[in-house]
């Protein structure tokens, strides 16, 4: 993981540094001010992700400021 990447402040996916908008939301609003990490594989059967409110696979941030 590249601490380098940014955050949607809105659904916690970690995107690439050169990103627009978020891949799974839609938002512009991005931070680089962020801590811990998860890889959710299969969210319809992971209760972090249900807690997360996460429906797609991916990478996310746990805490975004």
């Amino acid at each position: 993981m590249a601490r380098n990447r940014k955050v949607c402040r809105d659904c916690h996916r970690v995107v690439d540094p050169d990103t627009n908008a978020c891949p799974s939301c839609g938002s512009t609003s991005f931070t680089e001010d962020w801590a811990g990490y998860v890889v959710i594989a299969h969210p319809e059967d992971s209760e972090i992700a249900r807690e997360m409110q996460v429906t797609e696979a991916g990478e996310y941030a746990l805490k975004v400021r």
